[in-house]
């Protein structure tokens, strides 16, 4: 499997469908060695493939919704593609696996309806559902380990929106997102 390629999962929660999109892109690897790249393809699809199988064993299906090329593709279409899942009900929730977890949840944060959040530790992965209503969490292979990996999947999944006083926050995202302000002038 070379750097470049991408695949897209959608998965079928006991509670919840939500997507699952893992990226593979040669971002910041300009004049690293071949040795080096061949360890960076391992570690990126090994951590994928640890929570694609940790998924599984918890009794989530996944299929495969996503490009079979092995010819070098963007990012920001397939976090895109996962965020129109979730913002249409199709999915509800999201996971997102690239090198950082950052250019893909920026390309999903577009999308209307959609608040993803990058975290890297499982505290503020649980936050991001309670406080912000968020419905893609991303992060990144090269940032976290396979067993920090897992908690933060389960802390999100496990998580569900406080409401009340936080509602009035995720109100005026949305707003923005509307292309309304919420600046008090």
């Amino acid at each position: 499997m070379k750097v470049t390629d991408i695949k897209t999962f959608v998965v079928d929660c006991f509670r919840t469908n939500w997507v699952f999109v893992k990226v593979y892109t040669d971002e910041g690897v300009d004049g690293v060695g071949e040795a080096t790249l061949e360890y960076k393809e391992k570690a990126l699809l090994g951590a994928v493939e640890h929570i694609k199988e940790y998924l599984e064993g918890k009794g989530h299906e996944l299929c495969d919704v996503g490009t079979d090329s092995r010819e070098r593709t963007d990012y920001p279409i397939y976090g895109e593609a996962a965020a129109r899942k979730v913002a249409s009900g199709e999915c509800e929730l999201g996971v997102l696996i690239c090198g950082t977890g950052i250019g893909i949840s920026l390309a999903a944060n577009k999308v209307e309806g959609i608040r993803a959040a990058v975290c890297s530790e499982p505290y503020s992965a649980r936050l991001s559902r309670q406080h912000n209503n968020a419905n893609i969490i991303a992060f990144g292979a090269r940032v976290v380990g396979e067993a920090m990996a897992e908690m933060i999947v389960d802390e999100f999944l496990d998580a569900e929106y406080e409401g009340g006083r936080h509602q009035r926050r995720v109100d005026m995202i949305s707003e923005i997102e509307r292309g309304g302000s919420v600046c008090i002038k």
